[in-house]
């Protein structure tokens, strides 16, 4: 492992009993991630996708194999200190937001905040900070049903970013939103990618993962292929009807 690297994984493998049949969903994959890589994980379904992502985000455990994050070995350890982990070094965000309905945007992007043990006029200040940054300062006391769908996923955006945190783990980010307001928020991420966060991007869509700097294809369970994106798609211009 590269003294840079964020991300480690050798040899992993995830095997599930599905009643009296194995599953292999991962068969052996070795990837590394460096700092401010910008990395989009392709595949069909079934190509095991999914569960590197819930491997990668310390949601799930490996049935076998090393993943190292930040410096920490993480394949084993319990599902308290996994928590933990994720709460400190992952900032996720998800095709259908995952925000709780009857808290405000603030209060939404506060939560790990929460969790991470911060002091509450601390993290007031550092969620309206998120908010403010990725242009919500207008919203911060707005539920999520008054919200647009694009605003909804800035909020979802705001929150993987208020804790500063390693990497930002992105799972079809764009899957529940319109095309302009898909390119609005993939230009966000682009802003985020150019302040040095690191960023994984899994989805399915081809024309999402041309944003990415490098593109890693899943197929069976293995890397079917690990490629530097030589023309990646930069800021697009777009008219937003939401704002």
């Amino acid at each position: 492992m590269s003294k840079y690297d964020l991300i480690s994984i050798h040899n992993i493998k995830k095997y599930y009993s599905v009643g009296s049949v194995v599953v292999k969903a991962l068969k052996g994959v070795d990837l590394s991630i460096a700092k401010n890589e910008y990395v989009a994980i392709m595949g069909p379904s079934g190509s095991g996708k999914s569960t590197l992502m819930n491997i990668l985000g310390c949601l799930d455990t490996p049935s076998n194999g090393t993943y190292i994050l930040n410096g920490t070995d993480v394949s084993k350890l319990s599902d308290d200190r996994l928590a933990e982990i994720r709460n400190k070094e992952i900032g996720f965000v998800f095709q259908t937001f995952n925000l709780l309905p009857r808290y405000t945007a603030l209060d939404n992007v506060m939560l790990p905040l929460i969790y991470a043990g911060i002091p509450k006029h601390e993290r007031i200040e550092m969620a309206k900070m998120a908010l403010s940054n990725v242009g919500l300062a207008d919203r911060m006391n707005h539920k999520p049903n008054e919200l647009s769908g694009g605003q909804r996923q800035r909020v979802a955006v705001a929150r993987a970013l208020v804790n500063n945190p390693s990497i930002i783990l992105a799972d079809e980010p764009t899957g529940n939103l319109d095309t302009k307001t898909s390119i609005d928020i993939m230009n966000l991420f682009e802003d985020i990618y150019e302040q040095g966060n690191t960023i994984i991007l899994v989805t399915h869509e081809e024309d999402i993962a041309r944003h990415a700097r490098r593109i890693v294809r899943l197929r069976d369970g293995l890397i079917e292929s690990d490629d530097e994106n030589p023309n990646p798609v930069l800021h697009q211009k777009v008219i937003l009807n939401e704002q």
